[in-house]
C-alpha cells in the first residue's frame, strides 16, 4: 500500500521551508521577509506565525536538514579506500548538494553576526570538513600517493576548508547578475573541485598525479569550451 500523502500543518510547515529556501537562494536571505514568503505561498502571514515565529525560526530548521544531510556526507566509504577520480567525484556531489544551500555560504557573516545557534553549528561543521579532508590526505599518504609533512598536511586541510567554505561567495562577487545561471552553476561544480585539488596537486605521487593530472586537462578542455562555445561545432 502506498503511503498517503501528508496534509494539514506538517505539509504546510514543510512547504515553508521549502519556499524558503528557494527565495533565499534566488534573491539573497537578507532581502526576504516573512511577509515575502507568506505571498510566494498564497497564506496569510499569521497561517505561517503558526508554524514559525519569526524568520531565523524558519531558517534554524532549513539548517537542521543541512546539517543532517552533511553530517551523512562527510564520511569516507566503509569498504574500500576512496581513489583520486572517486574524491573528484565526491567533492562534485557535495558541491551539488552545497548549492541547494547556498544562501547559507553566500550570506554566512551577516547570518552567523546575528544567529548564535548558526555561529556554534555551523563552526562545528567547518570542523568537520577539516577532519574530513584530514582522512584523505592521510589515506593518500598512507598509500604512499601524497608526500607532506604534518605541518603542511595541517595547512592544505586548512586551505581546503577555506575554499570549500568561501568559495560560492567567490562565485557570488564574480558574476552577482549571473547568479543562478545554469552555466554558472556548472562552472561553479567543476570549479571548486578542481582548486581543492591543485591545492593537493604539488603534492600528490604516483596514479594519483597521474589522475589529477588527467582531470585537470579534461577540466581546462571544459572551461574553453565554456567560454567558447562555438568552439563545440568545430568538433
Amino acid at each position: 500500500m502506498e503511503p498517503k500523502p501528508q496534509t494539514g500543518p506538517r505539509r504546510t510547515r514543510d512547504r515553508i521551508l521549502d519556499v524558503s529556501l528557494r527565495l533565499f537562494n534566488d534573491v539573497g536571505e537578507p532581502n526576504v521577509t516573512t511577509t515575502t514568503i507568506a505571498e510566494a505561498m498564497e497564506i496569510s502571514p499569521g497561517n505561517l506565525y503558526y508554524h514559525f515565529r519569526n524568520k531565523d525560526d524558519i531558517i534554524n530548521s532549513i539548517f537542521v536538514r543541512f546539517e543532517q544531510e552533511m553530517e551523512r556526507r562527510l564520511k569516507l566509504p566503509e569498504d574500500h579506500k576512496a581513489t583520486l577520480d572517486e574524491s573528484w567525484g565526491y567533492l562534485q556531489y557535495m558541491s551539488e548538494f552545497l548549492w541547494n544551500y547556498r544562501f547559507l555560504y553566500r550570506d554566512i557573516n551577516d547570518l552567523l553576526a546575528r544567529n548564535r545557534m548558526l555561529e556554534t553549528n555551523f563552526k562545528r561543521i567547518v570542523g568537520q570538513k577539516k577532519r574530513f579532508a584530514l582522512e584523505i590526505c592521510n589515506q593518500f599518504i598512507d598509500d604512499g600517493e601524497m608526500e607532506a609533512t604534518p605541518e603542511q598536511v595541517e595547512a592544505i586541510c586548512t586551505n581546503i576548508v577555506v575554499i570549500a567554505t568561501y568559495w560560492l561567495s567567490f562565485q557570488f562577487v564574480q558574476h552577482p547578475r549571473q547568479y543562478n545561471d545554469p552555466a554558472q552553476i556548472r562552472g561553479y561544480l567543476h570549479g571548486s573541485s578542481y582548486h581543492i585539488f591543485s591545492i593537493l596537486a604539488p603534492y600528490l605521487r604516483g596514479r594519483a598525479r597521474e589522475a589529477f593530472d588527467q582531470l585537470a586537462r579534461e577540466y581546462a578542455a571544459s572551461r574553453a569550451l565554456q567560454e567558447n562555445p562555438s568552439d563545440k561545432d568545430k568538433q
